[in-house]
Parts: C-alpha cells; structure tokens; sequence
C-alpha cells in the first residue's frame, strides 16, 4: 500500500472538491516575516502577524482581505480576543489591541516586552510573558489587572493555554514545564521533561495529554493525570512548533518540515501520516489547526501557507459554543451570552471537577481511597476467580452444581489473602487499655462514675 505521508499537496488538492481545493493557498511576504498565526473560535478569520510590524485580518474562506496595518515596530505574536472584533499584538515594548478596523483601542502600558499572549476565551481574561518571566493576567471585560506573578525562571519564550481547565504551561531554559493559575503565586505543578531548554509545548482540547519539545530533538508525550511520560519520538531537528488538533492530529513544525502525526498521543507510532516541505529557505514559525476545518495554517519566514490536512477537524459544531456560519445578530448574541456566562478567575483549578465538591480532610480521603482500592482488589480477585479454567472430572463428578460450587470455593481462596490481610491490620490497631483507680476496691470498681 502506498503511504499516506508520500501524498503531496498537490495531489491532494486535485483529487477533492472545489470548495476543499480552495482552502490550500500561499500568501507569499518575503520581507516582514516570520509570520505568526492565529484563528478565531470559529475558523472563519485568519489573524497573522510579520516580526517587522505587518498585522492584517483576513476572511480566509472567501480570500478577502478585512484590515492590513503597518506598525512599524518589532511583533512578536499575535491573538484574537473573544470574537474577530479586536485582537492583540505583543509588540517591541507593550502589548496593542487593535479593532477589525485596524484602529488602536489600547496600549497596555503594565504589559512591557512582551514575548507570548495568550487569551482565555470563558474567562475573558489576556495573558502575557515577558522576557523577564514576569506572567501577568488582565481582564479584557473589565480592564482590571488580576495578577502578577514572577516565575523567577528568566527568559521565558513558551506558553501554551491548557483549553480543558484555563491553566498556563510555560517552557523555561531548564527543561521544566511549569503549571499556573491567576490564584496562586506559586507554580501549580512543575515537571523536568528535557535535558534543556525548551521550544514548543501543546495541550490536547481534553487536558488529558501534554506534549513538549526540547533542543534535545526530543518530542515527549505526558499524561497529565498522573503527570508520567507515556512514549518520546526523535526529531532530526529541534522542534520550533507544536499543536493538535481537535481530532487528536499532532502537528511539529522543524525548520522546513512539518510533519503532522495521527493516534500518536494513544499508543507510538512509527512513520508520521503527512509531511509537507516548505520552500528551501523558509523556517516554520508558528502553526495553528483551523477549527471544525481541515485545515492547518503556517507561518514562516516567507509568508503565510494553508495546507490540507484529511481528518484533522471536528465535523460536528455546537452554534452555541461556536458557529462558522453565523451572522452578525447571532455574534451580537453570542457575545452578549459570553459576557453572561463569564467565569471568574478563582475557578482556574488543575482539576474543574473540584468546584462544588464536598471537601474532605486527610483523613477521609485516605479512608476513602483505601476502601476503593479494597473494593478493586475484591472485584479483581472475583474475576480472576471466575476466569480460572476447571479441570474435567470423572463421571459423576462433573455435575453442573459440582462445577458452581468448585467456581465459588475458587473465589472465596481467592479472596482468602485479602481477608486475612484485612484482619491483621485491625488486629494490629492497639485496643485502649481501662484505667482502675487503686483508691477504690476492685469488686466496686464498676459502680465508679465516668470522668
């Protein structure tokens, strides 16, 4: 069978649909890149933004241009707001908002050299890093600053949103992924995943896995629930970029090359499922999937790029969540409903579930989980009891009921161990010991009152 990673653009694009075709184009700017990309909620606009100061907003499925500004200043990154009406830009020495107009709304003086944004969509809330590690949150709803925490980790050039539970992982030059919440000054969690700094981190839509890259070629796979290492894969070269898809596609974007993985967060694979070169010269900057599209958009140094990608987006959209085809009174609506629904910045937790739980102390969660693991090893021990082969008797002593009841004495033996282990635990709790008092005589010593 030929294999899906040899298929080129161009093949593609000539064996789907017209309207697919149209969806795989280059923008080709030579002179402002790189280029750093981000879509809106819904993937129907397409914000980028060259290091040299070039900004624009474009329709990318109907191929028009909405706004295209020059500002003449150093941009590092680029990112829409809650809707395609504003979006930010971490520029020289402050972070911008500007309108779809192109017009500038704001200039955040408390954001100073920032290096990466990021913004959280249910909690209307706009995050920055700068080059000194300082992680500052803002309120875009309120204009209010919730907080200010210093990592005390330097130069800190990676930051990703986890899109489950709203927390921020930066990667920092010592290898260490750390976790942040607005709430906390501290980090949440911190992990060594590399032996080096670094590149790129991305966090599947379900916050179940994390993905990270390092100068050490390496890409690592992690599961957040118990915060181990699932598998690693080798990379000639030093990963630059990472995202997934809502699919579950993994997309590395390494000088030139992209290589977009399938089901490599389940189990490891062997050969990637797509590749696609850039041409000879031009570095991947930045990559972004499309939203309930097939779509995966590329900065890099000579432009802007859109390349199919089979299977990457969510067929299924919800319009009350997202709706690629929505008017301007249902984003009128959407907005106002956002608004409403608005969380507040305590409710960033590792685990959302926690909101509304009962909160119990050491002591009971102890008890607790004892008593699930003692149920678990009883539902193991029954299975194993009732999985176990039986030997053929001799006549007469193979009768159904002489088969139930040899499966039951297999069970109780099976969960013999278990009991016993239980009894010498309560066995060994030292009973309280009966306090006489030698004032009063031992035959009317039961008459004494207790104290």
């Amino acid at each position: 069978l030929e294999q899906t990673r040899n298929f080129t653009q161009e093949a593609i694009i000539s064996n789907v649909d017209l309207l697919s075709s149209r969806k795989a184009f280059d923008i080709k700017l030579p002179v402002l890149g790189p280029y750093m990309v981000d879509y809106t909620s819904n993937g129907r606009y397409l914000v980028i933004g060259g290091r040299k100061g070039h900004l624009a907003i474009i329709d990318w499925k109907k191929s028009q241009l909405i706004t295209e500004i020059q500002v003449a200043e150093t941009t590092r990154d680029v990112k829409f707001l809650h809707n395609e009406l504003f979006f930010a830009a971490a520029q020289k020495k402050y972070t911008y908002i500007y309108d779809k107009k192109g017009v500038e709304i704001h200039c955040m003086k408390e954001h100073t050299s920032p290096l990466k944004l990021e913004f959280l969509p249910h909690h209307f809330l706009l995050v920055t890093i700068d080059k000194f590690g300082n992680l500052r949150y803002q309120d875009t709803s309120t204009g209010i600053m919730i907080a200010q925490h210093r990592t005390k980790l330097g130069h800190c050039r990676v930051m990703q949103a986890n899109p489950y539970n709203a927390v921020i992982g930066l990667g920092h030059n010592n290898g260490c992924v750390t976790m942040w919440s607005p709430n906390v000054s501290s980090p949440l969690v911190s992990m060594l995943c590399h032996h080096g700094s670094l590149t790129a981190v991305a966090f599947e839509s379900q916050g179940q896995q994390m993905v990270t890259a390092g100068v050490d070629g390496k890409v690592k796979i992690w599961d957040l629930r118990k915060f181990t290492l699932l598998h690693s894969y080798f990379s000639r070269l030093p990963a630059k970029c990472l995202d997934i898809s809502k699919k579950g596609l993994l997309a590395v974007g390494q000088s030139s090359c992209v290589e977009i993985w399938k089901d490599a967060l389940v189990t490891k694979q062997q050969k990637p499922y797509m590749m696609h070169r850039l041409v000879k010269g031009s570095q991947v900057q930045d990559l972004s999937f499309c939203p309930f599209e097939d779509v995966l958009g590329l900065g890099h140094a000579e432009g802007i790029s859109s390349i199919l990608v089979p299977g990457s987006g969510e067929a299924n959209f919800d319009t009350f969540v997202a709706n690629p085809f929505e008017s301007i009174k249902q984003r009128q609506e959407m907005e106002i409903h956002s608004l409403l629904d608005k969380l507040q910045p305590e409710m960033i937790m590792l685990d959302p579930k926690e909101i509304g739980s009962i909160q119990r102390t050491p002591k009971e969660n102890q008890k607790m989980k004892s008593g699930q693991s003692l149920e678990a090893n009883n539902i193991a021990a029954i299975r194993a009891g009732k999985t176990l082969v039986l030997k053929k008797k001799t006549k007469g002593r193979n009768k159904p009921s002489r088969r139930l009841k040899r499966k039951q004495d297999n069970i109780i033996s099976a969960r013999r161990p278990l009991i016993e282990e239980q009894q010498l635990k309560y066995k060994a709790i030292p009973k309280k010991q009966k306090v006489l008092d030698d004032s009063v005589p031992r035959a009317l010593a039961r008459f004494v009152k207790k104290q």
